[in-house]
Parts: C-alpha cells; structure tokens; sequence
C-alpha cells in the first residue's frame, strides 16, 4: 500500500528531479563538458529516486500552480549552482589580472571543462582547485548541499520574491569574488609592479639597454618564481574559497526558504 502511494505521486517526484537536474547544470564539477550528458541525465535520476524516498513529499494536483512549482524548482537549481559556480570564477579572474600583468594575456587557452577562453595562470590556479575539491571529497559535499536544499526549501513552497534580502546577498557575493581573486592575484602583481620600478629606473639611467626586450623574459621569471614560492599560500585561499562556496550556498537557499 504504502510503496503504490509514492509510486503514484510523481507530480512530486519531477518536481524533485527537475531540482536535482538544474543544480547539475550549472554546478561545478558535475556541470563540466567533460562530463557525458547520458551520465548527468543518469546520476540526476537515480539521485532523485533517492531524494524521493527520504524527502517529505506531499500530494499535489497538477494544474497551473504546479508548473510554477516547476519553475520554482529550476530557478532554486540553476541559481544556487549559479552562484558557486561565480564564487569559484575567483580563481580565473586572479589568473587574469596575473597573466595581464606577465603579459600572458594574448596567449589564452580553450578551457575543456567549459569551452570558453582562459588565461593561462588562471586555468592552472583553476585545476588545482578542481583537485583540492576532489582531494577533500568537496563533490560530495556538493552533493549534500543538493540534498540538504529541502531543509530550507520544501517542494511546495514557493520562493520570496518580493523580499530584498536575498538580490543583495547576491551582489554581496558577486564583490566577495572580486575581492578574493584581487586576494590572489596581490603577491605575483606586487612583485610584477616593484619588476616595472626596477626597469624604469634602468631604462633612465642606462639608456642604451632595451627594457622592452629584457622586460618581457624577465618578468615571466619573478612571476613564476613567487607562483612557486606562495603555491602554499594559494591552497589555503583555495581552502578558504571552498569554504566560502559551501557557506553561500547555504545562505542563499536560507534566504530562498524565508
């Protein structure tokens, strides 16, 4: 009896599989190119049968309120993945203001995971992240976030749109990134800058020396040697940028919830 009444309420069933599926679109790491669509249709369905079964899931009607239900759930999806996925660009933006100041910045590379240009710093800063997330087991925490998103978020409920809290934490958050990727980009771009210092100061007092071509060469040297020196420094704002992607999340589907 009981397994005939969840198998007949699958009006809510694609309410939480249309959720699941939304957050795997934009969510980092399982949003990725790489991935095979078969394999997120797949993973999104079997993880929604379980989210079913756990899941407080009331009876609903279809009719027009449901396929706002609908909506609400894609719109919870794609902007909470959303949002992690902006706190995570941090990273290539710091690669950015690095690789602009190197002069990397004509020399970008086709990202595979989503098939846009980066620079190079950036996507190299950018897959030790995607490694320090897979390391620490962050995919799974993902995960979790996903599942525990029906805590402040219940199928049937619609979001707050008219309140302003959560359009200001979204901005909030949209600095937070800046600040953390000009965070990361301050110990190479300092250095880079006293680099320009030293080389005005040579090209007036030894006028016959090219700065432009010792320039160059010479700056690629300094920013790849402080890169090597402060790769500890990054892993812990890699770890503290994570940390900082799991708590907006949070936040920001407390705010959904009201």
């Amino acid at each position: 009896m009981l397994d005939a009444i969840y198998l007949t309420n699958i009006p809510a069933f694609l309410l939480i599989l249309v959720r699941v599926t939304s957050f795997f679109v934009t969510l980092p790491l399982f949003s990725y190119r790489t991935v095979p669509t078969r394999h997120k249709i797949a993973f999104s369905f079997f993880l929604a049968v379980m989210m079913y079964f756990t899941v407080p899931t009331p009876s609903l009607p279809i009719d027009s309120e449901y396929f706002l239900l609908l909506l609400k759930e894609m719109g919870v999806g794609i902007a909470v993945g959303l949002l992690a996925y902006i706190i995570l660009a941090a990273i290539q933006i710091a690669g950015g203001f690095i690789d602009f100041q190197m002069g990397f910045a004509i020399a970008n590379v086709i990202d595979p995971q989503t098939g846009a240009q980066s620079p190079l710093i950036g996507q190299y800063l950018y897959m030790m992240t995607l490694l320090f997330i897979l390391a620490v087991d962050g995919h799974h925490l993902m995960i979790d976030g996903v599942f525990y998103s029906y805590e402040w978020i219940a199928v049937d409920q619609f979001l707050p749109l008219r309140d302003e809290r959560w359009i200001v934490f979204v901005i909030q958050s949209f600095n937070q990134m800046f600040v953390i990727a000009f965070l990361m980009a301050v110990p190479i771009v300092g250095c880079l800058f006293l680099v320009d210092i030293a080389l005005g100061i040579i090209a007036r007092t030894v006028p016959q020396l090219n700065v432009f071509v010792v320039g160059l060469p010479l700056k690629i040297f300094a920013a790849l040697s402080v890169l090597v020196i402060a790769m500890a420094f990054y892993v812990m704002l890699i770890r503290n940028l994570f940390e900082t992607m799991l708590m907006t999340m949070r936040e920001l589907m407390q705010l959904f919830g009201g």
